[in-house]
C-alpha cells in the first residue's frame, strides 16, 4: 500500500513525475487542505488531476481537519476564533500538524485497505517528497520515522539522487508548468515580496490576512504580527508611503506604492491565474472530510 502525501508544491510533484517514470505503483495520493491556500495551488490541482488521469494514476484526494461534531475547522476560522496567529509565527509547527498531517492520519485509519494492510501486521509505505538536498530534514524525522508502527517512511528523490533543480526539469521534462510555492495566503514565512505580491493580485486575501493579524495584535506578546518580527499591516502602510520606481522593480515584487495589479505571468512557467477560489474544493479529483 503506497501513499503520497501531496503538498502541491514542486518537490511532491516531482516525485509524483518520478514515480510514473520508476514504474512505481501508487494507491492513494492524500492532499490536506487548511482552506487558506493561494489560489494558484487549488488551480495546480486541476492540472495536476489531468496528468495523473493520463498517466494512469489514482486522482488526488482531498482531506481536512473536522471538529467532534463533523464541521470542517479551517485554519483561518481557528485563528479568527482564538484571536491567535498560526502557530508557526511563535516558532511552533501546530497549525502543520493539526491541518496537514492529522486528517490524513484519520483518513487512512478508516480507509479500508489500510485497515487491511495494519490486520496483516504489516506496515503501510507512506512516500515523503524530501528532495536530495535535505539529508538534514530526513536525519531529524528518523526517531519518529523508526518509531512509527503504522508506516514505512521512504524518500523517493533523494533515493533517485534529485535535487532541487532537478526536480524543476523533470516536472518540465512531463510537460507540466511549475506548480509556485504551495503556503496558506496568511502564513507568516511568507517573504515580503511575496506580501507585495498578494497586495497586487489577491487583494481580498490580503485583507482576510491583515483581519487574522487585527485580531491577534492584541494579545501578542513576544511577535509583532505575521512577519514574526513585524506586523504585515505596519509593512504594507510603510510601503504605501515610500515613492518608488515600478520600472526598477521585479514583477513579483513590485512596492505597494506602485498602482494597478500585477499582470497574469504568461508562459507555463509557474500557474498563477487562480482560477479557483481559495479554499474551493478540487473538482477534478475526490473530497474527503
Amino acid at each position: 500500500m503506497n501513499i503520497v502525501g501531496y503538498g502541491g508544491g514542486t518537490d511532491s510533484t516531482a516525485m509524483l513525475v518520478g514515480l510514473w517514470q520508476h514504474h512505481v505503483p501508487v494507491d492513494l495520493i492524500l492532499f490536506a487542505d487548511p482552506g487558506g491556500e493561494q489560489p494558484h495551488t487549488y488551480h495546480y490541482l486541476r492540472i495536476m488531476n489531468q496528468w495523473l488521469q493520463a498517466h494512469g494514476m489514482p486522482g488526488i484526494t482531498q482531506v481536512w481537519y473536522t471538529e467532534k461534531n463533523g464541521q470542517r475547522l479551517t485554519l483561518e476560522r481557528e485563528c479568527l476564533r482564538s484571536a491567535s496567529l498560526p502557530s508557526i509565527a511563535y516558532g511552533h509547527k501546530k497549525c502543520s500538524l493539526k491541518h496537514k498531517v492529522a486528517p490524513q492520519e484519520k483518513f487512512c485509519a478508516h480507509y479500508p485497505p489500510c485497515q487491511e494492510v495494519w490486520d496483516r501486521g504489516e506496515k503501510a509505505v507512506k512516500l515523503i517528497g524530501y528532495d536530495a538536498g535535505e539529508e538534514k530534514r530526513r536525519l531529524g524525522a528518523l526517531p519518529h520515522d523508526l518509531a512509527d508502527r503504522r508506516y514505512q517512511k521512504e524518500y523517493p528523490l533523494m533515493e533517485w539522487g534529485w535535487d532541487r533543480n532537478r526536480c524543476i526539469q523533470e516536472i518540465r521534462n512531463a510537460g507540466l508548468p511549475l506548480p509556485g510555492k504551495s503556503s496558506c495566503f496568511f502564513c507568516p514565512s511568507m517573504k515580503r515580496r511575496e506580501i507585495r505580491t498578494l497586495y497586487h493580485r489577491y487583494p481580498d486575501l490580503l485583507e482576510r490576512a491583515l483581519a487574522i493579524e487585527d485580531r491577534a495584535r492584541p494579545n501578542l506578546l513576544t511577535v509583532r504580527g505575521l512577519g514574526r518580527n513585524y506586523a504585515w499591516r505596519d509593512f504594507i502602510e510603510a510601503d504605501q508611503a515610500q515613492l518608488a520606481i515600478p520600472e526598477v522593480f521585479a514583477e513579483d515584487d513590485l512596492p505597494c506604492s506602485c498602482g494597478g495589479e500585477i499582470k497574469a505571468m504568461k508562459g507555463s512557467e509557474v500557474v498563477t491565474d487562480g482560477l479557483a477560489s481559495c479554499g474551493s474544493q478540487d473538482r477534478a479529483g475526490r473530497t474527503h472530510k
